[in-house]
This record gives C-alpha cells, sequence and structure tokens, in this order.
C-alpha cells in the first residue's frame, strides 16, 4: 500500500473532522447559549468542552503532520504560496480557537459554580467574544479548504 494516498485519506478525515466538530460545537453552544435556559446551556457545555478536547484537538494536532508529511512525499516547497498561505490561516483559526476553548471552559465552570434559572451576566459577555471569534476563523477554515482543493499558483 502506497503511503501518499493513506496521509491524503488521513489529512482529509481530519480536515473532515476540523469543520465538522467546529460546526456542531458552534451550532449547540449557540443554541443552548440562546435558549436562556441554564441548565440546558450547563450540560451543553460540559459536552461541548469534551468534544473540543476530544475531536477538535486531535485533528489539530494530527492536521500539520499529515500536512507535512504530504508535502515531503509530493515534493512540494514549504514556500509554495498556497502553502505558506495555509499555514498562516491555520496559525490564525489557532489564535482564535484557543480563547474559544478557554472561554468554553470558563462557561462551563461559571456555570457550574452559581444557580438559579438566569445566566450570569459575565458569562453573556465570554459568549459575544466566542461569538466573534467563531466566525473569522471558520472562514479561515474554509479558506484552508479552498487552497487545498485549487492549490493556486
Amino acid at each position: 500500500m502506497e503511503l501518499y494516498p493513506v496521509l491524503r485519506l488521513v489529512h482529509i478525515l481530519g480536515a473532515a473532522v476540523l469543520f465538522g466538530s467546529g460546526a456542531a460545537i458552534a451550532f449547540f453552544m449557540l443554541m443552548a447559549w440562546r435558549s436562556g435556559d441554564r441548565a440546558a446551556f450547563a450540560m451543553v457545555a460540559r459536552h461541548v468542552v469534551l468534544a473540543d478536547w476530544v475531536f477538535t484537538a486531535s485533528a489539530v494536532i494530527l492536521q500539520p503532520i499529515s500536512g507535512l508529511a504530504l508535502a515531503h512525499l509530493a515534493g512540494w516547497s514549504l514556500t509554495v504560496p498556497w502553502l505558506v498561505a495555509s499555514v498562516a490561516l491555520y496559525l490564525f483559526i489557532g489564535a482564535c480557537w484557543l480563547p474559544v476553548v478557554w472561554i468554553q471552559m470558563r462557561v462551563k465552570a461559571r456555570l457550574a459554580e452559581t444557580s438559579g434559572p438566569d445566566i450570569p451576566a459575565d458569562v453573556h459577555r465570554l459568549m459575544r467574544i466566542w461569538f466573534a471569534l467563531g466566525w473569522p476563523a471558520f472562514a479561515a477554515l474554509i479558506a484552508i479548504l479552498w487552497l487545498m482543493i485549487t492549490k493556486p499558483g
């Protein structure tokens, strides 16, 4: 069995996990927050934090490893413009994702340590930041997928 197709499959699956888990996590976290139901939001936040560590974090680690291996096997220079742009966008996504993960963990903790029917005001503030960081990261992920598919000159 040739290594390149296997690595390409791993890389594509990693991208699918990043896109799919990112979209699903964002959707469920947003819907739980918008519901105003503190108990439901707390439960979703617990599961979202776990899902981010299990799925997203493992794909985040896998992507550069498989990507570098693919570039090496294909004979691409790491200075090819589409690869440089992909790496820059990946780093940008990481700069958005790390605070998002911290926010999710903080929201989970705040909801667990407070009681009552209402979502605390500081959680709403954190969620607005979370929401704002998600859009550019998601757009950058789509841009990377486009670069990987088209490999523009």
